[in-house]
C-alpha cells in the first residue's frame, strides 16, 4: 500500500452485518464479531469516515442488518444498498457507484463472512487499484479451511490483513489528538480484553 490509512483519505465498507448470516460464524466467537463491528462503526463516526453498508436479500434467511448500526450510523444505515442477490457485492453497480463517489483510493473492508461476503470484494477492489484492509476479527467463517484459504486468497492479491485495535490505532495516529479520548474509550470498553 502507497497511502497511509487516515480518516481523510479512507472509506469503512461494512458487507451484510445481517442477523441470519451472522449465526453462519463458527471461528471466532459471534460477540466478538458484533463488537468489533459496532466498534468500526463508533469510529467511522468518531472520525468522521464515510460508511457504507450493504445487505443481500434482508427479507430472506440472510435478514436484516444489525439494529444497532442504525443507531449509530443512521444515515448510512437509511442509504444502505440493498443488493439483490449478487453474491461479490463490488459487483453491485449502486454499491461500486457509491464508493468511487467517495473519491478515496483506501478502504476499510469487513464483511460479515470472510469466506464470502468479503473475500471477493477485497480482490476485486484491489484489481481495480484501491488499498485495502480487511479487518479480520469483524468478520468470521462457517469453516476453519474456508477462512484460512480466503485470507490466503486476500493477501495473496495485496489485501492487507488487519484487526480492529491495530486499525484504530492506525486511524487515531496520536491519541491526543481531539478524537483521542473517545477512540480510547471504544477501544477499552468495545474492543481491548477488560483490565482488572
Amino acid at each position: 500500500m502507497s497511502d497511509k490509512f487516515t480518516s481523510d483519505n479512507s472509506v469503512m465498507l461494512l458487507i451484510d452485518h445481517q442477523v441470519g448470516t451472522m449465526q453462519l460464524i463458527k471461528n471466532i466467537p459471534l460477540e466478538v464479531v458484533k463488537r468489533n463491528t459496532l466498534a468500526l462503526a463508533k469510529t467511522a463516526k468518531i472520525l468522521n469516515i464515510p460508511v457504507l453498508l450493504t445487505s443481500s436479500q434482508e427479507q430472506n434467511v440472510q435478514g436484516a442488518l444489525m439494529p444497532e448500526l442504525q443507531d449509530i450510523l443512521p444515515e448510512a444505515f437509511a442509504k444502505r444498498i440493498k443488493r439483490a442477490g449478487l453474491v461479490n457485492a463490488w459487483e453491485d453497480i449502486n454499491f461500486k457507484q457509491a464508493v468511487e463517489e467517495t473519491q478515496r483510493k483506501n478502504i476499510i473492508m469487513a464483511g460479515v463472512t470472510t469466506d464470502v461476503c468479503l473475500v471477493y470484494p477485497a480482490i476485486s477492489a484491489r484489481h481495480e487499484g484501491y488499498n485495502v484492509q480487511a479487518v479480520m476479527d469483524a468478520s468470521g467463517s462457517p469453516f476453519d479451511i474456508s477462512e484460512e484459504m480466503s485470507r490466503r486468497r486476500m493477501e495473496r492479491e495485496g489485501v492487507v490483513l488487519t484487526a480492529t485495535n491495530t486499525l484504530i490505532a492506525e486511524l487515531a495516529q496520536d491519541w491526543s489528538r481531539p478524537e483521542g479520548s473517545q477512540l480510547l474509550q471504544v477501544l477499552f470498553e468495545d474492543v481491548l480484553p477488560k483490565i482488572g
